[in-house]
């Protein structure tokens, strides 16, 4: 009675994962749903039968009319209940269906005990459990289909990349090899003096095609190893505070690129870089470093928000112990957090003179 007058607050919330923890990996919302059909049918056969309620009249009629008030009105409150089910109220729908259990059972009892039994409730949470496993489900699989549509886009910038760089470098090999063909047509009717110089250029030119050949040859490497990318460790210490880092992965060529894009609009600061892990198997690192640290995530609920509170040292040490080549700036720069926060310490007079004083280019930016 409490809980009905008061309302259940947050009191009885549960984490819905939990109710998947027994389920198979590939279970999907559409078998969910055929248990969900299971479950109503096997209330449906309990009523049928005599198995979802009892009462102590003698008489036959009594008996049967007590037991039909009882079921209706138990049914009543949890078909209510039912129609409110969400991918995450659980547990404070499961109590409010005791709770209806509870006052049947005690209004009951002006009906020679007419009463709800125990297997019939058991029954109708059976239903509310799988009826809010399939709206899990569902929302787990619209996640990862966001999750994959992201992943494609991902992998479409970085395709772009790829072959915008080949496309650059094949064009920047043409020039080099033009000025090469030059350079020796120059030699050959050159004096000796004249000889020595155009073939220092020539040895220059020589350099900067092998450099441009190494990097047309990297980026066809990369795409064509469908794996191979870097996972990135980040920071944002004026958005999310100390100690909370992302663990994500980039196939782009210049993985800079993506942690850029990380720090638009939609946070006040930018990221700083801690480590940026070059692996030919991206996905299965990036894997790995958030099983390691699952029991940090901020997020328990969505794993497509990577930010974890962890220290960086701890993440050093699993890069170091796993044989991994990676350099680590323990530090945030923060620079603009940090400015910030200095300027809010300011006069006006001193903030507005600081912003006259400050570079255009940051200004612009």
């Amino acid at each position: 009675m409490r809980n009905i007058v008061d309302g259940y607050g947050d009191r009885y919330i549960i984490p819905t994962h939990s109710l998947l923890d027994e389920l198979a990996a590939d279970f999907g919302h559409v078998a969910a749903g055929e248990s969900l059909r299971a479950a109503r049918e096997q209330t449906r056969r309990m009523i049928e039968g005599g198995l979802a309620a009892a009462c102590d009249y003698a008489e036959a009629n009594r008996r049967e009319t007590a037991i039909r008030f009882a079921v209706d009105a138990f049914n009543g409150r949890v078909d209510a209940i039912l129609s409110r089910v969400r991918h995450d109220n659980y547990g404070t729908l499961e109590q409010e269906i005791r709770d209806a259990f509870s006052l049947v059972v005690h209004n009951g009892e002006a009906f020679r005990n007419a009463r709800i039994l125990p297997a019939y409730l058991d029954a109708r949470i059976s239903e509310l459990r799988w009826a809010v496993v399939v709206q899990e489900l569902k929302l787990k699989e619209r996640e990862e289909q966001r999750r994959i549509q992201e992943q494609i886009r991902e992998e479409e910038k970085a395709r772009r990349d790829y072959e915008r760089a080949m496309q650059e470098a094949a064009k920047e090999e043409e020039i080099i090899r033009k000025a090469m063909e030059k350079a020796r047509a120059e030699i050959a009717q050159a004096s000796a003096a004249e000889q020595a110089q155009l073939e220092a250029q020539l040895a220059q030119l020589n350099q900067k095609l092998t450099e441009a050949e190494a990097k047309n040859q990297r980026a066809l490497s990369m795409a064509q190893q469908t794996r191979s990318g870097h996972v990135y460790i980040i920071s944002n210490v004026g958005s999310f505070g100390a100690d909370v880092l992302k663990i994500g992965m980039t196939r782009r060529l210049e993985p800079d690129d993506r942690i850029k894009e990380l720090g638009d609009a939609s946070v006040p600061f930018t990221f700083d870089v801690h480590a940026m892990i070059r692996s030919d198997d991206a996905p299965a690192l990036e894997r790995l470093l958030h099983t390691e640290f699952d029991e940090h995530r901020i997020n328990k609920v969505n794993y497509r928000k990577e930010f974890f509170r962890v220290p960086l040292s701890r993440i050093r040490e699993l890069v170091g112990a796993r044989g991994l080549e990676a350099t680590f700036t323990m530090t945030a720069d923060a620079r603009e957090y940090r400015e910030t926060q200095a300027l809010e310490k300011m006069t006006p007079e001193e903030r507005e003179k600081y912003h006259l004083q400050e570079p255009e280019d940051d200004a612009t930016e």
